[in-house]
């Protein structure tokens, strides 16, 4: 499929110096509150990463929504977290069904991330299908989270622009239903393409990750290395995400500035641990360093 070429701005620390995050002007009430709805049995691991990066990225206060069969885990891991078991399946996905028990939490909350490590496609797809039409947002999609943009994209619409979406190449194919030759291709224009339809940002992850917007800015960030490929790491980076939503700032610029610092939090690990072998766990701590980095 042939898109269109626009041009991009390449995210650089001058380019985020003139784009300030909201400072925060009093305590954790100040800088926003985000709940991370995700993980199954399998995968508790994934929000456990997501959950501590939006704290390192400036959020006040948290709230996670797990099975129930792993919240007890979660609250010793993240004792920072109020933490919601649901109901879950035998396989330990989360219930479509839970969706009343999140939205209490969800509606509060400044920020919600819902998809880090959740199983089984049917049942996440109706979760978020009964949570998305009674949000406002901003609301941050990721992994199983974007099945239900992947059935209708129109079904982030009512948001207006709140949301983000943080799916890594296979996740944007999915979504798009394109095959991965057309995605190599042209990763920015595929990132446009669901930003369009879907009328959400997208941060498409990878070599090199894409920003686009729904009004069609484009960003492009060179940050990182093949470090950055391994378990875990998309999560931090929604993570990032969702924290710097809940600090204020808009969709767009939220995504922008977790595309570089993952990027850069990933750099700073390679130089000090080694190209590779370093982990995701070990990235949410370079986070704070790493915007202390840009605000000098």
């Amino acid at each position: 499929m042939s898109r269109p070429r626009r041009e991009s701005t390449l995210v650089t620390a001058k380019v985020l110096r003139g784009w300030r995050l909201p400072e925060p002007t009093g305590g954790k009430d100040s800088r926003g509150s985000v709940l991370v709805v995700g993980a199954s049995t399998e995968t508790l691991g994934a929000v456990l990463l997501a959950a501590e990066a939006a704290l390192r990225s400036g959020a006040g206060k948290l709230q996670v929504a797990v099975p129930s069969k792993v919240a007890p885990h979660v609250s010793i891991s993240l004792p920072e977290a109020l933490v919601r078991g649901l109901p879950s399946t035998e396989e330990g996905a989360i219930r479509a069904s839970s969706a009343e028990l999140v939205l209490d939490l969800a509606q509060k909350a400044s920020a919600v991330l819902i998809g880090p490590g959740m199983a089984d496609e049917a049942e996440t797809r109706g979760l978020v299908e009964a949570l998305l039409p009674e949000l406002e947002g901003p609301v941050a999609l990721d992994a199983l989270g974007l099945a239900a943009v992947t059935a209708d994209p129109r079904c982030m619409h009512h948001l207006e622009g709140r949301a983000v979406l943080t799916p890594n190449p296979t996740e944007l194919g999915i979504a798009l239903h394109t095959g991965p030759d057309d995605l190599a291709e042209d990763p920015a224009g595929a990132a446009r393409e669901l930003a369009e339809k879907s009328r959400a940002v997208v941060g498409l992850g990878g070599e090199t990750s894409w920003i686009a917007a729904p009004d069609g800015r484009l960003w492009e960030d060179e940050t990182g290395g093949a470090g950055l490929g391994v378990s875990g790491s998309g999560d931090v980076r929604a993570g990032i995400v969702a924290g710097l939503l809940a600090r204020g700032a808009e969709p767009a610029q939220a995504a922008v500035w977790a595309a570089y610092v993952h990027g850069r939090a990933g750099e700073r690990l390679a130089a000090r641990v080694g190209r590779l072998g370093f982990l995701a766990r070990e990235l949410p701590p370079e986070v704070p360093r790493v915007l202390a980095e840009v605000d000098l």
